[in-house]
C-alpha cells in the first residue's frame, strides 16, 4: 500500500489531505464554540508536517458532525483553525466553503508550505451521498483542486464517500502516517495476537456489538462486557434490569454468545454488581446491588466495585488488550468509577508490556476526562467505527481503494 513517499517530489504540489476533525465542541455562555478533546486534530499533525517539510501545499478536508448537506453553522470546521495552526507552528487559511468561491481562491493563492483548511465536507450533499453516480461531481471538484491525494482521516475510511474513496481514484494517493498506523494496530489484534488477548466492549447498544462479538468468539480468550449492553446480557441470562437500558431484540442473540463462548473456550465476563440510580442524573439516588437483583424502579449505570476489581484483575495478565465503549456514564462523578478503573488497568498492563489500544469514540473521550495521558496507552485509536468493522472483518473502502 502506497505511503507518502510513493508520491515523489511534492514541492510546489498541492495535496488535498483527507484528515480526521471532527472534535467534540461545547457552546460558552456567548455563543462561541470551544474544541473540548483535540485528540483527532492533534493526531492529524504528524502527516501535515510531513507534507509541509517536503514543500507541499496542504490542503485539508474533513468534516464535522452529521449535517444534511447543506450548511449548518453549529458544524462549521471554524473553530478548528486556530487549534490546527497552534499545533502546526503555522497559520492556516480557512476556506469558507469546500469547493467554492473561497477554496479555489485560497487554494489559488497558496505558496510552498502554505495551508488551507476547506469547511465542512459535508455542507455538500455529494459527500455522503450513496452512489458513485451522486458523488462524482463533487469528487471531481475536490481532485481538481489538488495534484495529489493523501487519505489520514482513518475515522471514515469504514465509508464509502467522496473525499474518502472518489478522490482516490482521480488523483495519484497514498495513506497518510496515522492511517499507516491504525491498520498496524489493527493487524496486531488480528493476526496472531500475543495471548492472553482479552476485548473489553462497552457502550450505550448492544446492536452496534454484535457483529463484533460474533468474529471475535473465535479470537479473544476474555470478552469483558460493560456499559449500557451488559443489560441485555443479563436479560439474556434470565434476570431483570429494572429501568435499565435493553435491547429485547438482540436477547436471543446474546444468549447464543453465551452458550458459543462455553462451548469454545472463551470467557465472557459480566459484572456481579452494579452502579444504579434512581434517574439518569448525577445528582439522583444512587445503589449498588448485586448484578441478579437490580430494582424494578432503578437503572443501571455503571459496573460496581466488586466488578471493577474482577475485571482489572482478568485484564492484569492480557498481553493484548483492545477497549471499546465505557463501562457507565462516565460523564457524571457517580458513575466514572468502573471506567476509570478499566482504564487503570489498561495502563498497568500497558507498563508490563502488552499491547493496548483504546478504540477511539467514547473510550478515548473517557480516558481524557478521566485524567489519564495518552502516552500511557499503546495506542488510542482516532476511530472507534472503523475499528469496530476492521475486527468485525468487513472491508474498509477508504483502505481498499488504496491497495488498488
Amino acid at each position: 500500500m502506497s505511503d507518502i513517499a510513493s508520491l515523489g517530489d511534492l514541492r510546489g504540489k498541492r495535496v488535498l489531505v483527507r484528515s480526521d476533525l471532527n472534535v467534540p465542541l461545547a457552546e460558552q455562555a456567548d455563543g462561541t464554540r470551544v474544541i473540548t478533546d483535540d485528540g483527532r486534530i492533534r493526531a492529524s499533525v504528524p502527516t501535515i508536517k510531513a507534507l509541509l517539510e517536503g514543500g507541499a501545499r496542504v490542503i485539508v478536508c474533513a468534516h464535522l458532525g452529521r449535517p444534511k448537506g447543506a450548511p449548518e453553522e453549529r458544524y462549521s470546521l471554524k473553530p478548528v483553525v486556530g487549534r490546527l495552526g497552534e499545533l502546526l507552528g503555522t497559520p492556516v487559511t480557512f476556506a469558507t466553503d469546500t469547493v467554492g468561491e473561497s477554496a479555489q481562491g485560497a487554494v489559488a493563492a497558496m505558496g510552498d508550505g502554505d495551508v488551507v483548511l476547506l469547511e465542512n465536507l459535508r455542507f455538500n450533499p455529494g459527500e455522503t451521498a450513496k452512489t458513485d453516480e451522486e458523488r462524482a461531481a463533487f469528487a471531481d471538484a475536490l481532485a481538481g483542486l489538488a495534484d495529489a491525494y493523501v487519505s489520514d482521516g482513518f475515522g471514515v475510511v469504514h465509508r464509502k464517500q467522496a473525499s474518502v474513496y472518489d478522490v482516490a481514484t482521480r488523483l495519484p494517493s497514498a495513506m497518510g502516517g496515522l492511517v499507516a498506523a491504525e491498520v498496524e494496530v489493527l493487524r496486531r489484534l488480528t493476526v496472531d495476537p500475543e495471548r492472553p488477548y482479552a476485548v473489553v466492549l462497552g457502550g450505550a447498544k448492544v446492536a452496534d456489538k454484535l457483529a463484533v462479538i460474533d468474529n471475535l468468539l473465535g479470537k479473544a480468550d476474555r470478552l469483558l462486557i460493560g456499559g449500557g449492553m451488559l443489560f441485555t446480557f443479563l436479560a439474556a441470562q434470565g434476570h431483570e434490569v429494572g429501568k435499565s437500558l435493553l435491547d429485547v431484540d438482540s436477547i436471543e442473540v446474546c444468549k447464543d454468545y453465551l452458550a458459543r463462548a462455553a462451548e469454545t473456550g472463551v470467557e465472557i465476563v459480566l459484572p456481579v454488581d452494579i452502579v444504579c440510580g434512581k434517574e439518569f442524573s448525577a445528582d439522583t439516588e444512587t445503589a449498588v446491588v448485586r448484578a441478579d437483583a437490580i430494582p424494578a424502579d432503578m437503572m443501571g449505570l455503571d459496573i460496581g466495585p466488586e466488578s471493577a476489581a474482577i475485571y482489572a484483575g482478568k485484564l492484569a495478565d492480557a498481553r493484548t488488550v483492545f477497549w471499546n465503549g465505557p463501562m457507565g456514564a462516565f460523564e457524571m462523578a457517580p458513575f466514572a468509577a468502573g471506567t476509570k478503573a478499566v482504564a487503570q488497568a489498561l495502563v498497568d498492563a500497558t507498563a508490563a508490556g502488552a499491547l493496548t489500544v483504546v478504540g477511539g469514540g467514547d473510550s478515548a473521550a473517557a480516558v481524557r476526562l478521566l485524567g489519564f495521558a495518552d502516552d500511557q496507552f499503546g495506542h488510542i485509536s482516532t476511530g472507534g467505527g472503523a475499528s469496530l468493522e476492521y475486527l468485525e472483518g468487513k472491508d474498509l473502502p477508504g483502505i481498499s481503494i488504496l491497495a488498488g
